[in-house]
C-alpha cells in the first residue's frame, strides 16, 4: 500500500485498485468553520448510529448502536426496492415467465435432469452449502465484526448493507413461498421461489455494486451454479430459480445503491479515526 500525505489529508492507494481520501484532524485543531459545516452535513445521511459511534469505546458498543438503527435501515431499503417502477416491472416479467414455465417447461427440464445429473458427490454438497442463506448471513455478520473490531467504518457499513439486503430478500422469499405453497420436484414443499438462488444472487449483486465486475462476475457465476444445482438435484423447478435469481438481483443492487451517497463520483462514508488517534471526518472512496 502506497501512502501520500498532505496537511490534513491522507491518501491511501490500495493494491485492490481503490483510492480512499481520508480528511481528518484532531478536534482541538479544527479552526476552519467551513470544513466543520461540510463534515457535519456529509455525515448526516449516514444516520444517528454513525454520529453516536464516535463515543463507542469498542466494537460491541458500536454494534449495539447499529442494531438499534437497523430496523429503520430495513424500512428505507425495502421502500427503495419495492416502490421502484423498474424493479416492479422486472419482478412482474419474471413472475410471468415463471408462470409460463410452470405450465410445461418445468416438467421437461426436471425430467431431463432426473436422468442426466451434473452435480454429484462433493460438487452437489458444496454448491448446496454455498447457497445456504444461513451461511450468507453468518459471513456478513463476521464481516461486520471484523470491520468493527478494526474500526473500518466503510467495511462495517458495507456489511450492514449486505445484512439488510439478505434480510429483505429472505422475508420476501419466505412470504412468497407461504403464499404459493407448491411442491418441489422431489416432493418437498415451498418450492417457489428458490431461497438458495435468491440469496446467492443477492450476495453477488451487492458485491458487484461494491467491488465492480472483477468480483461481480465470479460471484454471479457461483450464484448461477447454485441455481443450476438446485434444478439438477430436483430441489427446485427451473421457474423457481428464474424468479429467485431476479428477486435477488433486484434486491441486492437496489439496497447497495441506496447506501452509497456520492460526491463528484466518490462514495461518502464517515471516518472516526482509531483508538490511538481519535478524529472525526469523512471517507471519500472511488473505484478505478
Amino acid at each position: 500500500m502506497a501512502t501520500g500525505e498532505h496537511p490534513g489529508i491522507e491518501i491511501l492507494i490500495s493494491l485492490r485498485g481503490c483510492v480512499t481520501i481520508l480528511p481528518h484532524m484532531r478536534m482541538s485543531r479544527w479552526h476552519n468553520r467551513w470544513f466543520w459545516v461540510c463534515v457535519l452535513a456529509l455525515s448526516l445521511p449516514m444516520g444517528a448510529a454513525g454520529q453516536e459511534a464516535t463515543t463507542a469505546s469498542d466494537w460491541t458498543e458500536s454494534a449495539k448502536l447499529d442494531l438499534k438503527a437497523f430496523p429503520d435501515r430495513l424500512k428505507r431499503d425495502a421502500k427503495a426496492t419495492f416502490f421502484n417502477n423498474d424493479n416492479l416491472a422486472a419482478l412482474a416479467w419474471a413472475g410471468l415467465v415463471s408462470m409460463a414455465m410452470n405450465n410445461g417447461a418445468d416438467d421437461d427440464i426436471a425430467d431431463y435432469y432426473h436422468d442426466h445429473h451434473v452435480f454429484t458427490g462433493f460438487s452437489d454438497e458444496a454448491f448446496n452449502m454455498i447457497g445456504q442463506p444461513a451461511l450468507h448471513f453468518g459471513a456478513a455478520a463476521l464481516w461486520y465484526a471484523l470491520s468493527a473490531d478494526k474500526q473500518n467504518e466503510l467495511g462495517k457499513q458495507r456489511a450492514l448493507t449486505m445484512l439488510s439486503a439478505l434480510t429483505i430478500n429472505g422475508v420476501v422469499t419466505g412470504g412468497l413461498k407461504m403464499i404459493r405453497q407448491n411442491d418441489q420436484p422431489d416432493g418437498e414443499v415451498w418450492a417457489w421461489p428458490s431461497g438458495h438462488t435468491s440469496s446467492s444472487f443477492t450476495v453477488a449483486s451487492v458485491l458487484h455494486e461494491f467491488y465492480g465486475l472483477k468480483v461481480g462476475i465470479p460471484a454471479y457465476i457461483v450464484a448461477g451454479l447454485v441455481g443450476w444445482r438446485m434444478i439438477d438435484d430436483g430441489d427446485h423447478w427451473a421457474s423457481d430459480v428464474v424468479f429467485g435469481a431476479t428477486l435477488g438481483w433486484v434486491v441486492g443492487h437496489t439496497v447497495a445503491r441506496n447506501q452509497s451517497p456520492e460526491i463528484a463520483g466518490f462514495e461518502v462514508s464517515p471516518y472516526y479515526g482509531r483508538r490511538d488517534h481519535p478524529a472525526l471526518g469523512i471517507n471519500l472512496t472511488r473505484r478505478f
